[in-house]
C-alpha cells in the first residue's frame, strides 16, 4: 500500500499533526506501507531532509490560508501513483485543493481533522467562525462530506465536531493516535539535560512540554504555579516549547510579578535526548490546554510513565481518569491550582502507582505500533 498524506507544514515548530506523521511513518513501513508527504512548505526547507520516507514542499503559498495557484494539479500528479490519500488538517488551501484534485477521480481519499472542527473556537472566535462560514459550504464541507471516511484521534473530537456546523455530514471512525515509545538510556538523557540546565537537579519538576500559545494556557499554570510555589521550596516549572506568537515575554513579566522567577526554566523546544531528558527528571507532567485534540506531549509522558495533570478540554482526559494514570482539572485557574495541591499531598506510593498505571495506559491505547495496525485496517476496509 502507498499512502500520501498531504499536510500544510512539516514544521517541527507547528506541534503535534506534524510529529504525529513522522512517529507513524517508520511503523507502517514495517507492515509494507510507504508514505510520501506533500506540504505547502518551501522546497528548500531544512525539515524535509533526512526524514525517512519521501517528502516534497510545493510552497511557497501566500498568506496564513496558503493558496497557491495549480496545486490541485500538483497534487494530483503525486496522487495517481498512490493507494490512498490521507489530508491531515482543514481550513487551509491544502484540504481544498486535494478535494479539487480527487472528488472525479478512483482515488480515495481520507481526513484527519485534527480537532480542527472543536466547537471551542466557535465559542472562542466567534469572528474567524463567522468567516470560516463564507467558504464551509462549497469547501471544507464537501471535503469532509466526499472523504471514504474522517478519522477522529478520540470520540470526544468526534462528538465535538458535529457542534460546529449545523451543515456536517461525515462518515465518522475514531481511529486513535499515538506516539512511539521512549529510547531507553535515561541516564545519558538526564546527564545531557542537567549539563544544558544545572538549575533543575534537586528540584521536583512540573513539566509543560508544547507551543507557547494563547490555546494552551500557560498563563493559568504561571497562576496557579505562583500560588503553591511557596508549598515545596524544591518545586519547579519547565516549560519547553517554542514561542509560537510572541507570548514569553508576557508570562516571564508575570512570573517575575508573582515572585516565582527562579522556581520557572525556560527551555525553548527541545529535540532528541533533551526531550527526553525533560520527560525523565519530571514528577508530573502538566497540559492546561483550553482545547486539545489529542496531545501527543501527553502521550509521550504516558510512554515514560510519568503521571499527567490534564485540563478536562483535553480530549483523552476521560482516558487518564479511567486509568487513574494522572489527574484532570476544569479549565480554570483555582481547579489547576488545587489539582497542584492535590499533587503535592499524594503519597509517594500512590505516585508510584500512578506512573505505572501511566506507563500500561500507553501500552494499551496510544502505543503507535497497535494504532497503526489498527489505521491499516481502516484504510483497507474502506477502499475495497
Amino acid at each position: 500500500m502507498k499512502i500520501l498524506r498531504v499536510i500544510r507544514t512539516l514544521d517541527p515548530a507547528s506541534g503535534g499533526m506534524a510529529e504525529g506523521i513522522r512517529q507513524i511513518a517508520p511503523n507502517l513501513k514495517k507492515h509494507g506501507v510507504s508514505t510520501t508527504v506533500i506540504c505547502l512548505d518551501p522546497p528548500g526547507s531544512d525539515w524535509l531532509v533526512n526524514q525517512g520516507f519521501d517528502c516534497y514542499g510545493l510552497g511557497p503559498v501566500a498568506g496564513e490560508y496558503g493558496y497557491r495557484r495549480g496545486l490541485p494539479t500538483r497534487i494530483h500528479k503525486h496522487a495517481q501513483h498512490h493507494d490512498i490519500v490521507i489530508i491531515d488538517g482543514i481550513w487551509h488551501h491544502h484540504a481544498f485543493a486535494t478535494w479539487r484534485a480527487l472528488h472525479k477521480t478512483s482515488i480515495p481519499y481520507f481526513v484527519y481533522p485534527h480537532g480542527m472542527l472543536d466547537s471551542w473556537f466557535k465559542r472562542t472566535y466567534p469572528l474567524k467562525h463567522l468567516k470560516k462560514w463564507l467558504y464551509w459550504p462549497w469547501a471544507d464541507y464537501r471535503v469532509l462530506r466526499d472523504a471514504r471516511a474522517v478519522l477522529f484521534t478520540s470520540n470526544q473530537e468526534r462528538i465535538s465536531a458535529r457542534e460546529s456546523f449545523w451543515l456536517y455530514k461525515a462518515t465518522e471512525i475514531v481511529s486513535g493516535y499515538g506516539t512511539s515509545p521512549p529510547p531507553i538510556n535515561t541516564a545519558s538523557q538526564l546527564k545531557l539535560l542537567f549539563e544544558r540546565f544545572p538549575q533543575l537537579q534537586g528540584k521536583r519538576i512540573i513539566l509543560f512540554m508544547g507551543r507557547i500559545h494563547p490555546k494552551k494556557g500557560v498563563d493559568n499554570l504561571i497562576e496557579a504555579f505562583g500560588q503553591v510555589a511557596n508549598n515545596e521550596n524544591r518545586l519547579h516549572l519547565l516549560i519547553a516549547g517554542p514561542d509560537e506568537v510572541g507570548l514569553k515575554l508576557k508570562l516571564k513579566q508575570r512570573a517575575d510579578a508573582l515572585g516565582i522567577a527562579e522556581h520557572v526554566t525556560w527551555a525553548g523546544m527541545l529535540h532528541g535526548g533533551l526531550k527526553w531528558g525533560a520527560f525523565s527528571c519530571a514528577e508530573l507532567f502538566c497540559l492546561p490546554s483550553h482545547q486539545e485534540n489529542f496531545g501527543v506531549a501527553v502521550a509521550e509522558a504516558l510512554a515514560c510513565g510519568l503521571p499527567v495533570a490534564i485540563s478536562a478540554p483535553v480530549n483523552i482526559s476521560l482516558e487518564v481518569l479511567e486509568a487513574n494514570a494522572g489527574l484532570v482539572f476544569h479549565d480554570n485557574i483555582i481547579s489547576l491550582k488545587n489539582c497542584l495541591l492535590q499533587w503535592l499531598a499524594i503519597r509517594d506510593t500512590d505516585r508510584t502507582k500512578m506512573g505505572l498505571n501511566a506507563r500500561q495506559l500507553f501500552v494499551n491505547q496510544f502505543d503507535m505500533a497497535s494504532v497503526c495496525i489498527k489505521l491499516i485496517s481502516i484504510l483497507e476496509n474502506h477502499t475495497k
